[in-house]
C-alpha cells in the first residue's frame, strides 16, 4: 500500500472501527488519486467531493463517539451514471439527459448509504448502458487502466476502471450482458452478476424480465461480499425481488464475509465457448492456462458445459424487446441524439412480431431447465469471462474475431449473457494477465440462488491463486498513468465512428 485509498475495502473499514484510519483521510487519499489519475482514464466523470468530505466528517465524529457502526461505515463509493444518486448528474450517457440532476437516490444507494457508504462520484457507461465498450456523447470514452488506448469495456466500464485504480474501493454495476462482469475482466477487478432479485431494483423496466440486475465491483471477492451486504433487501415495486409481507427473507449479513468452502469436493465444468460463443484464441489459451495452474485443486474437473441452444436467438430478441420499452418513444422524439447501438436495437425491436417475443422467451424457458438439470452434476462452470483480450475503445464493437464477422454489437459477449438468459449468478475473478499482457477474467458460474456458495468458490480461488504472479491479480501502473496524457486530447474521444 503507497496510500489508504490503495487498501481493500475490507481493510479500510476494519481500520476505520478500530480507529486507526479516518474516514476523512481515506476520502481524502481518493479524491487525490481522482485529481491525479482519472485524465488518463476518465472514469469518474461527475464527482461530489465536497459532499462527501461532509460525509467523512461526520463519519468520522461517529467513529470517535464510539458504539456499533454500519458495515460500510467511512467507505468511499462510486455510482454508475445509469443510477440516481441525490445530488448528482444521472445522464444515462445521453446527450438528452446531459443537465438531469437526480432528486432522490435510487433504491440501492439509499440502501448503500444507509449502510455507511459514502458517495464521491458517477462513473461512466456507454448510452444508456448498450455495448460492451464505455463511450458516449457526454463524457466521452473511458480507457483502459493498463492501457488508456484501449476499451475499459462496459456497460460498468467506468467502475471497472475506477477500481482498479483505486479511486475508490467500491463502486455499483449493472449487469444486462455481462456488464459487471466484463469490465471487470478488462481491468482486472472482481465483478458480480447475483442471481436475478437478490439486489432489487424498483427502476428496471420491463420489471418483469430478468435480464438486467444491479450488482456489487470491488477489488477483491470479499470486497464485493462486503458491499453485496449493503446491496440485499426486499423491494415490493421489483415483482423480481420475493418478499413476505411484515417480515424479510434474507440476512443480508450472512453475505458480507465469505463461507469457508473445500474446493476438494466440488465438481467442476469448464467450457471456453458454452459451445457457441466466438471466443478468440488469445483469450482460450489463456483460459487453459489458468485452469491448468489450478485444476488439481477440485474432486474432478471436465471439459462440458450447459445445453446453450437458441442462447444467441433468444437474446437478441428479448433484449431488443427491452430497449424497445425503454427508449422507443425517446427516439421518435429526439432522433437525432440516439446513438447508434441503441438505435441498432429498436430498430431491430420493430422488425420482431409478438410471435418472436413468445418463442425467444420459450427458448430461454428451456435454457433455464437445461441449465438446472446441468447443476444437478456439476457444483460450478468455469469460462473466459469475455471472449476477447482488450481493444483499442476506437472500435465501437469487435466486428470481427479471429477474423470471423460477429453477428451483432453485442454478439462478442455471449459467454456473459449465456449466464444471463439462465438466471445464474457469476462472478468474474481477474487472474493475472493474457498473452497479450492485458488482465484476463475467469468466470465462476454456480447455480440459481447459490449467490453466496459462488462469491466463497471465488475467494477461496482468489486467496489460493494470489502468490503467483501468473495468477494473481494484475495492478495497473499508476505512476504511468499520473503521467500520461489526458485521454481527451485522443482522436474520436467523443465520436462514434
Amino acid at each position: 500500500m503507497t496510500e489508504p485509498c490503495d487498501l481493500s475495502a475490507v481493510a479500510a473499514r476494519a481500520l476505520i472501527g478500530a480507529k486507526k484510519l479516518s474516514p476523512v483521510e481515506l476520502t481524502e487519499s481518493c479524491i487525490r488519486r481522482i485529481e491525479a489519475v482519472d485524465p488518463a482514464v476518465n472514469a469518474m466523470v461527475a464527482r461530489d467531493f465536497e459532499g462527501a468530505r461532509k460525509a467523512a466528517r461526520v463519519a468520522e465524529e461517529q467513529v470517535m463517539r464510539g458504539g456499533a457502526l454500519c458495515a460500510l461505515h467511512g467507505l468511499p463509493l462510486g455510482v454508475k451514471d445509469l443510477i440516481d444518486a441525490k445530488g448528482l448528474p444521472t445522464t444515462f450517457g445521453s446527450p438528452i439527459f446531459k443537465d438531469q440532476i437526480a432528486t432522490q437516490d435510487e433504491g440501492a444507494v439509499a440502501s448503500l448509504r444507509a449502510a455507511g457508504a459514502i458517495v464521491i462520484g458517477k462513473t461512466n457507461t456507454p448510452e444508456w448502458g448498450a455495448g460492451g465498450n464505455t463511450r458516449n456523447a457526454v463524457y466521452g470514452a473511458t480507457g483502459n487502466p493498463f492501457n488508456p488506448a484501449y476499451s475499459a469495456a462496459g456497460s460498468s466500464g467506468g467502475s471497472g476502471a475506477a477500481l482498479a485504480c483505486a479511486m475508490v474501493p467500491l463502486s455499483t454495476g449493472s449487469d444486462t450482458g455481462g456488464s459487471c462482469r466484463n469490465p471487470a475482466a478488462f481491468c482486472g477487478i472482481v465483478g458480480f452478476r447475483p442471481t436475478p432479485g437478490l439486489i432489487p431494483s424498483e427502476k428496471r423496466s420491463p420489471s418483469w424480465m430478468q435480464l438486467s440486475t444491479l450488482g456489487p465491483m470491488a477489488r477483491t471477492v470479499p470486497d464485493a461480499c462486503l458491499m453485496l451486504s449493503g446491496m440485499i433487501s426486499e423491494d415490493a415495486r421489483d415483482p423480481l425481488s420475493a418478499v413476505v409481507h411484515g417480515g424479510r427473507l434474507r440476512d443480508a449479513a450472512s453475505y458480507a464475509v465469505p463461507q469457508r468452502v473445500d474446493l476438494s469436493s466440488l465438481k467442476v465444468a469448464m467450457t471456453t465457448d458454452f459451445g457457441f460463443a466466438p471466443t478468440e484464441r488469445v483469450v482460450a489459451s489463456a483460459f487453459r492456462e489458468k485452469v491448468g495452474l489450478i485444476g488439481d485443486v477440485f474432486a474432478g474437473i471436465d471439459e462440458t458445459h450447459p445445453d446453450c441452444a437458441g442462447a444467441d436467438e433468444s437474446f437478441a430478441i428479448i433484449r431488443a424487446t427491452l430497449f424497445l420499452a425503454r427508449h422507443l418513444e425517446l427516439m421518435r422524439k429526439h432522433p437525432g441524439q440516439i446513438g447508434p447501438n441503441v438505435k441498432a436495437n429498436i430498430e431491430e425491436g420493430l422488425g420482431y412480431s409478438a410471435q418472436d417475443v413468445a418463442h425467444a422467451l420459450t427458448l430461454q424457458t428451456a435454457l433455464h431447465r437445461r441449465w438446472t438439470e446441468f447443476f444437478t452434476r456439476y457444483d460450478i462452470v468455469l469460462a473466459p469471462s469475455v471472449t476477447i483480450s482488450p481493444r483499442p475503445w476506437r472500435e465501437l464493437y469487435p466486428a470481427e474475431i479471429d477474423g470471423k464477422p460477429t453477428k451483432s454489437y453485442f454478439h462478442w459477449l455471449a459467454n456473459a449473457y449465456a449466464v444471463t438468459l439462465a438466471g445464474h449468478p457469476a462472478v468474474s475473478l481477474p487472474v493475472g494477465r493474457d498473452a497479450n499482457g492485458m488482465p484476463f477474467g475467469l468466470q465462476i458460474v454456480g447455480p440459481r440462488g447459490g449467490d453466496a456458495f459462488v462469491l466463497s468458490v471465488a475467494a477461496a480461488l482468489e486467496a489460493q491463486l494470489a502468490g503467483d504472479s501468473r495468477t494473481a491479480r494484475p495492478v495497473p501502473d499508476i505512476a504511468k498513468l499520473k503521467a500520461a496524457p489526458p485521454i481527451a486530447s485522443m482522436e474520436g474521444f467523443k465520436a462514434f465512428d
